[in-house]
């Protein structure tokens, strides 16, 4: 009798096992897509999902502030993509737009810095600071 209890038990625990071993996976591969083991589905895979914006200024703030560092480091193309992603956070951050102008000039792109300070000069036409960009405007490109 306790070998047959024994037998139930073993048929019960491996049970399940062996019924998903024999199930196809949940979502089949689109397109003739391979899915290896371990791997989601492409409709799953959050890796290469682009990023969603929407309003957040606390974010933009902190990109702002990074971007900074990387300024003040001397790595302007990491600067200037964090000052990017804080525009996406908050298209209406004047400083945003004013440190990848700046990041953008020092990387010699003139024309994405004209774009980044005309956007900061309609945002904050009155800034401390706006003369100082609108004399870089002015000035002619070389």
């Amino acid at each position: 009798m306790s070998r047959a209890w024994m037998l139930q038990v073993a048929v019960v625990i491996t049970l399940p096992t062996l019924i998903d071993a024999q199930q196809p996976p949940a979502s089949e591969p689109k397109d003739g897509q391979k899915i290896e083991e371990g791997q989601l589905p492409p409709d799953e895979d959050k890796t290469n999902a682009k990023e969603q914006y929407s309003f957040n200024p606390l974010q933009s703030k902190k990109d702002v502030t990074v971007g900074e560092f990387y300024f003040k480091k001397g790595d302007f193309k990491a600067a200037a993509m964090r000052f990017r992603e804080a525009t996406k956070w908050n298209e209406g951050n004047a400083e945003a737009w004013l440190r990848l102008g700046d990041a953008e000039d020092r990387m010699k792109d003139p024309k994405a810095a004209r774009n980044a300070w005309e956007k900061f000069l309609q945002l904050a036409p009155e800034a401390k600071n706006a003369p100082e960009v609108r004399r870089k405007l002015d000035k002619p490109k070389s």
